[in-house]
Order: structure tokens, then sequence, then C-alpha cells
């Protein structure tokens, strides 16, 4: 099965996971972002988190690079779209911590303030929290999608990235555009839900 039912620790997993990028990345980062489908709540999804992390400018890019690779963290670069830096984890038990612990599957990237991808995932997300019918006509998309997939993740990637496009725009396009985010560098946690407080991680 592709599709999870929505799970309330996928925000504390978050949770958890900005706790160390906050404590790593401190000054260089405006705020942490969670996207995605995880992001919604009462939406079916796969259970992989997708993570932005937003910065001011490319200016501080290079010391990002450099501390979230002690993380084990890989930079992969743009990946083909611009203003937004993927970082792949060496395996599952990045980020390193003390104590070492397995985290669930993300995706982490890192986007300028003033990325196009990023507004995008914002907009997407937050409509998809507000509108419950926008939620489930997505819902029945991907659904239909993993059935058709037969359980491979490689041919259900491949048809989302063609049949959700659509439905992507048609919400974006209905939504009002986002106010330009302030170049502040306060961090904000996911206003999804209040997960409960993490125990301190030391960062190795």
């Amino acid at each position: 099965m592709i599709l999870s039912p929505y799970n309330p620790a996928w925000i504390t997993e978050f949770a958890a996971l900005q706790s160390v990028y906050a404590a790593a990345l401190g000054h260089l980062i405006m705020r942490i972002e969670h996207v995605g489908s995880t992001a919604v709540p009462l939406l079916r999804a796969k259970p992989i988190l997708d993570i932005d992390i937003v910065i001011e400018n490319y200016d501080f890019l290079p010391q990002i690079v450099e501390r979230l690779s002690k993380l084990g963290y890989q930079h992969s670069g743009n990946q083909g779209i611009l203003h937004r830096e993927a970082f792949k984890p060496a395996d599952d038990k990045v980020p390193y911590t003390l104590p070492h612990r397995e985290w669930m599957r993300h995706h982490l990237y890192v986007c300028p303030v003033y990325s196009a991808e990023l507004h995008r995932h914002i907009a997407f997300r937050d409509s998809l929290r507000i509108r419950a019918d926008w939620r489930r006509e997505y819902e029945k998309i991907k659904e239909s999608i993993s059935i058709r997939s037969n359980g491979d993740r490689r041919i259900y990637a491949q048809i989302k990235e063609v049949e959700c496009r659509n439905f992507v725009e048609l919400v974006l396009n209905e939504t009002e555009p986002n106010q330009a985010l302030e170049p502040t560098r306060m961090l904000v946690t996911d206003p999804a839900a209040q997960a409960p407080r993490q125990a301190p991680v030391r960062l190795i």
C-alpha cells in the first residue's frame, strides 16, 4: 500500500526534525516549513515528510551545506527546479544526533524566501487545509493512481507527476496570492497542530 491514513505522528516527527535543524543552523535560516501531503490533516498520504528550510538568500547556502553535511545530508543541487536545493540523507539515522535514532523518511529542501516553488508548496498546503472539497478530490486522484501503479512507488510518482499537475494548478489559480514573506529570522512550528514538546537532542 502506497498511501497511508493520516497519522498525527507525522507532525510530531516534523517537530523533532525541526528542532534538530534549528539547533544546527541557527541564525542562518528564517524558518522551517512542513509541506506536502503529510502536512495536511485528514489527508491520506505517502508516509514521507516534505520539509522546506527557508533562507533569506543564497549567501547563506555554503554554510548551510557544510552544517547539513555534518548531520549526514548530501547536497544534490536543485534537480532542475530553480531556487529549491535538495539534500539527501545518507541513511535512516540522518540527521545524526545523540542518542542515535531512526527517522521517518523525509525529503529536505532549502529555498530562498523568494522561491516560487516554496510559495507553491505553502499555497497548496494551506489551500488543502482550508478546503475539505479540494482535500477529498486530491485524495481521490492519488488513490486512483495508487491502484493503477499496483504498489510500485516509481510508477506512482511518474503518473502523479502528470495527473496531479492540472489539479494543483487549478487550486493555485483559485488561491489568492500569498503576501510576500517577511525577511525575519523567526522559526515557526507547523500550524496544523500543536505537537508535544520534544526531548532535547544533542548534535554529533
